[in-house]
């Protein structure tokens, strides 16, 4: 029976690691669609009796704005393009004053925030934490940076019912991913923290604040081949 439940165990381990290889692998050269927040969310909706809202259009990496990337990149992870998956200097950091903040800060950088957009659900856990810790990894070792940085632009969660650079774009700024101003691509940032609460359409006093240390950032943020 030992023997039985020994081989069990084996043979669901090597189907985790194969699959999950293999699904990271596909989704190198194929656009994400959809995401399991996007369902979740989806069925949010539904269960409290509410019209399902899903905006999602998919974008290549060219037709993202430059100043989008270097606003998220600015507010979210100012050495992505130098780390491998995690900012150990942050992380650091984020220990040491979450010992006397009330509110603790996270650490994830875009790696990590996109394994678990991608992969993971939204409510934190250790299991999450410890598949994010593997998931980003994997994006690490089998994505470039552009590919990253592409995936997470389309996959982010930019308000209610919106996701992705594009839609956001059209739905609040009436224009395009491409062509996202500065102001506009730092007010998208501003909001990432909490896309449901800050709202870029919309955005309150504090945000505006946000958007304009963004947009300081930005001019210190350089994309490879500039």
């Amino acid at each position: 029976m030992f023997r039985k439940i020994g081989h069990l165990i084996k043979f669901l381990a090597i189907f985790f690691f194969a699959s999950t290889i293999l699904v990271v692998i596909v989704f190198r050269f194929m656009p994400v669609y959809f995401t399991p927040l996007m369902v979740i969310r989806t069925a949010q909706q539904i269960s409290e009796g509410e019209k399902p809202v899903l905006h999602h259009h998919w974008v290549s990496n060219k037709h993202i704005s430059k100043n989008l990337k270097r606003a998220v990149i600015a507010s979210e992870d100012q050495r992505f393009y130098d780390h491998w998956g995690f900012d150990v200097g942050e992380i650091k950091k984020a220990v040491k004053e979450n010992n006397r903040r009330r509110k603790p800060r996270g650490a994830s950088t875009i790696s990590q925030q996109t394994a678990k957009n991608v992969f993971l659900w939204p409510k934190s856990s250790w299991v999450r934490k410890g598949l994010e810790f593997y998931f980003t990894v994997l994006v690490e070792v089998f994505w470039s940076k552009d590919r990253i940085l592409e995936v997470y632009l389309n996959s982010i969660e930019t308000g209610d019912g919106i996701y992705g650079a594009e839609a956001v774009a059209k739905d609040h700024f009436l224009t395009t991913s491409e062509n996202l101003t500065k102001r506009q691509s730092a007010l998208i940032a501003a909001t990432l923290p909490n896309p449901i609460r800050f709202n870029s359409k919309y955005p309150s006093s504090y945000i505006r604040r946000r958007q304009e240390q963004i947009q300081k950032q930005m001019r210190y943020i350089h994309l490879p081949k500039e």
